[in-house]
């Protein structure tokens, strides 16, 4: 079978594939690491990511999505270990705010939230998450214009067995059930 070349390819417009997927529902995360070369002390950064997923089991695997050119995946890029926070329905406003393009500092941003620093990656933790992974980066893998990061799971925790997830879907945030 004869190879096409790309340009031959057919391929969706931008907004047929936006509207497309977003019919697909989910979750909705908080992707965080701690920065140390920012400022003397460093400073924390934090983004929403509902492209967030297991990928292994044996072993544990994880996988995140972000935004080439962004804040976070400079950070990754040269802090290897981070955490996610998985959302309940509670958090809404916290997923907002750090899903803002052109938004404030990312200090200000965590600045009246609740968290703790994760013991493997230093990274913020959120108080009342359903449940929290660590991750040290494994791979990195160029897609599109994202960056895939895979992280090995370093710990995961399930601190809060009531409360619903956030979800994320028509571009909206919903809660189940």
């Amino acid at each position: 079978m004869e190879a096409r070349s790309d340009a031959a390819e057919p391929q969706a417009g931008v907004e047929e594939f936006k509207a497309a997927l977003a019919r697909l529902a989910g979750g909705v995360t908080l992707v965080t690491a701690f920065d140390p070369d920012d400022g003397p002390r460093g400073e924390d950064v934090g983004m929403t990511a509902t492209a967030f997923l297991s990928i292994s089991l044996e072993p544990p695997l994880v996988m995140v999505s972000v935004r080439t050119g962004s804040r976070m995946e400079d950070v990754l890029d040269r802090q290897p270990c981070w955490a996610v926070s998985i959302l309940s329905d509670s958090q809404r406003h916290i997923a907002g705010r750090f899903a803002l393009r052109g938004r404030i500092s990312d200090r200000l941003l965590f600045e009246d939230i609740a968290y703790y620093r994760g013991e493997h990656s230093g990274a913020p933790v959120l108080g009342g998450a359903l449940a929290w992974v660590e991750a040290r980066t494994e791979q990195r893998i160029e897609a599109g214009d994202h960056t895939l990061f895979i992280g090995r799971v370093l710990a995961a925790r399930t601190p809060s067995a009531d409360g619903r997830p956030l979800a994320y879907f028509r571009g909206r945030y919903h809660q189940l059930g």
